[in-house]
């Protein structure tokens, strides 16, 4: 296994100082941000929206690995890639058409992403495969932090390692839900390069970020 990159999810982090704990993750060795949008509608917690993502995008060069659990999603990409996302995730059930999805968000010289909660059949990512530069599997179901691995999972992502090896294409696969470092252990055997991680990366406060990262890099 090449390099492993952790994202850490800012769903973690103290919101009253955001700014700066982007700074400290960036300090520690992050590779990506990860931030997680949530509605209220398509998962049971209402997070950030374009105008934080845009306040935020002075505190690093890092990339912005923007997970959008929105539905419907369309209207949000535009607002999202303007603000200053990198990439911008979606879930096929997020809006009718996930292929025109996909290729808005590469229309707005963005990353596409797409997503898989446990529940969501693998074969799903087939069709727009050729569309992504991203495929995420859910660990735990979207909506909150702090929830506990799904092992059933792991079964997903070495499937979807196997698809897209096939494709020949340099494909990130990244795994995001009760990540630590055993479950992280776990996720890259199977197949992941690309580590979401809240509860796992912020324990301690940032004095211990660089720590936690490299513990979960293994």
């Amino acid at each position: 296994m090449g390099n492993i990159r952790i994202s850490p999810s800012i769903l973690s982090a103290d919101f009253a100082r955001l700014g700066a704990e982007i700074e400290a993750l960036d300090k520690a060795g992050a590779d990506l941000i990860h931030v997680d949008v949530m509605d209220g509608h398509y998962v049971p917690n209402i997070t950030i929206g374009p105008p934080i993502v845009k306040a935020l995008r002075p505190h690093t060069k890092k990339p912005f690995d923007v997970h959008l659990m929105i539905a419907p999603v369309d209207p949000f990409l535009d607002a999202f890639a303007e603000a200053g996302a990198d990439g911008i995730t979606v879930h096929p059930e997020a809006g009718p058409h996930i292929h025109r999805t996909l290729q808005r968000i590469r229309d707005l010289k963005k990353k596409p992403g797409i997503v898989l909660n446990p529940g969501t059949p693998i074969d799903h990512i087939d069709p727009v495969l050729d569309l992504v530069d991203l495929v995420l599997i859910m660990t735990v179901n979207p909506g909150f932090g702090g929830q506990s691995f799904i092992t059933s999972q792991l079964k997903k992502i070495e499937a979807a390692a196997e698809r897209i090896a096939k494709t020949g294409r340099s494909i990130a696969l990244e795994v995001d839900g009760g990540i630590n470092k055993t479950t992280a252990k776990q996720v890259i055997s199977a197949g992941a390069d690309t580590i979401v991680a809240g509860t796992a990366v912020f324990r301690g406060g940032p004095q211990c970020y660089a720590a936690n990262i490299a513990a979960l890099r293994g």
